[in-house]
């Protein structure tokens, strides 16, 4: 049985371009990660054959790379969002002055599910980083209590991150374009019962405007919003 640890919740990972840590697990199904990227540095060139993946920039500027060849790396802002399908090889590069701080989203939960194509720092052989490579949590990290009733909120350079729960589309509905929604927990449901949007999924809220003419959230919507800090 895989306890706590197997999942790395409470511990910070170091990796040669930076560190991550879990800081919302939805037991097998879900785990969404933050991920603070050095600048000038990147990411393995990798895929996951097993899990969707899908990240929301949260801070600083990326270069990411979806695909086998360079030349089809892309710019990207923050706040702005990328989901990436099973078997899809891709790279983050920071290339903005400061770090670039970014939530991954996992579904299911397999930190092992990792193959490399190539990587600047020797590891195309190994899996998920081990040993004396975790420390455990400090209070000063982010982390989001899934029992707590309020909306709870951190704020980044360029993004605000709020956890909500919805039971309809009212307020969701409301925020403004640039506003980008994971979805943690609950879904979206035809009248058929079937599964429109589901855990891991990340959308702006103009498909869920679309979405909320349409179909209905099934009991409860509990999501990761991201909005643009207008400081």
């Amino acid at each position: 049985m895989k306890t706590n640890k197997d999942y790395y919740d409470n511990r910070v990972v170091f990796k040669p371009w930076g560190y991550e840590y879990v800081i919302y697990r939805s037991g097998k199904k879900l785990s969404v990660t933050i991920l603070n990227i050095n600048p000038n540095k990147s990411t393995s060139l990798h895929c996951h054959p097993k899990k969707k993946t899908g990240f929301i920039l949260l801070s600083g500027k990326a270069s990411i790379q979806l695909g086998l060849w360079k030349k089809d790396s892309k710019i990207y802002k923050s706040p702005s969002k990328l989901m990436i399908r099973t078997g899809l090889f891709h790279s983050i590069k920071c290339i903005s002055k400061k770090p670039l701080t970014a939530l991954e989203f996992e579904t299911p939960v397999a930190k092992n599910d990792l193959v490399r194509y190539y990587d600047k720092y020797g590891r195309e052989n190994i899996s998920y980083e081990k040993g004396n490579k975790k420390t455990l949590f400090k209070n000063d990290l982010i982390q989001f209590n899934k029992t707590s009733k309020k909306t709870q909120k951190y704020s980044f350079d360029t993004s605000n991150v709020y956890l909500e729960k919805h039971k309809n589309f009212k307020k969701l509905v409301k925020e403004k374009n640039n506003t980008i929604f994971g979805i943690l927990g609950g879904n979206v449901i035809n009248n058929k019962k079937k599964n429109i949007l589901s855990q891991g999924d990340i959308i702006k809220v103009g498909t869920i405007k679309k979405l909320a003419k349409v179909f209905k959230i099934n009991k409860k919507l509990i999501v990761l919003k991201v909005k643009k800090n207008e400081r």
